[in-house]
């Protein structure tokens, strides 16, 4: 079955990121090894990772040379798009490049008939336009235990009602709660 997963990191009170991107989510969790575990085993059933280039080059400059991390080796070996206008090559380290495109919804579209499954991390701009394009079939949130109070939304206000159905939720140690939705 095709499917896209949009997983994103979010404060209680919904910003991905503080007022000037800091990374606030990511400091008030002291054990990944809960995500880290959850994420490896829904990587065995993905067939690609979608992002956008500041998170393509984030996670190029820290996944290639990895070793130590547990998600490393899935990470690394699975198939990537970079979705950026301004990119002309996207290389990972040792292992094969990401291959690049302009539009994320064209890209998601273009695979809609096959049994594909894509997997959006971070990438707020590319998560957005998938939203808008009405191309993504589940929501995944990592909620963590920090309110930013302002900063980066999930998304975008005043836009369109978002209609979700709640699939599964888990509490994880250190606060954070994982929510999975339907759209």
């Amino acid at each position: 079955m095709n499917c896209v997963i949009v997983q994103q990191w979010v404060s209680v009170d919904g910003f991905l990121a503080g007022p000037n991107g800091e990374r606030d989510v990511f400091a008030a969790v002291q054990d990944f090894s809960a995500s880290e575990a959850h994420n490896m085993a829904l990587l065995k059933s993905v067939d690609e990772v979608l992002l956008g280039r500041r998170t393509y080059e984030s996670f190029a400059a820290f996944w290639p040379t990895a070793t130590g991390e547990p998600m490393a080796q899935q990470v690394n070996t699975l198939s990537k798009t970079v979705c950026s206008t301004t990119l002309t090559e996207a290389p990972w380290g040792s292992h094969p490049p990401a291959r690049i495109v302009a539009d994320a919804v064209e890209h998601v579209r273009s695979r809609r008939e096959q049994r594909y499954r894509t997997i959006v991390w971070g990438s707020a701009s590319v998560m957005r336009a998938l939203f808008a394009a009405g191309e993504v079939d589940q929501l995944e949130l990592f909620v963590a235990p920090i309110a930013l109070g302002d900063g980066t939304p999930l998304l975008e206000r005043g836009g369109p009602p978002l209609p979700l159905r709640l699939r599964e939720t888990e509490t994880w140690p250190a606060g954070v709660v994982r929510i999975r939705y339907t759209t």
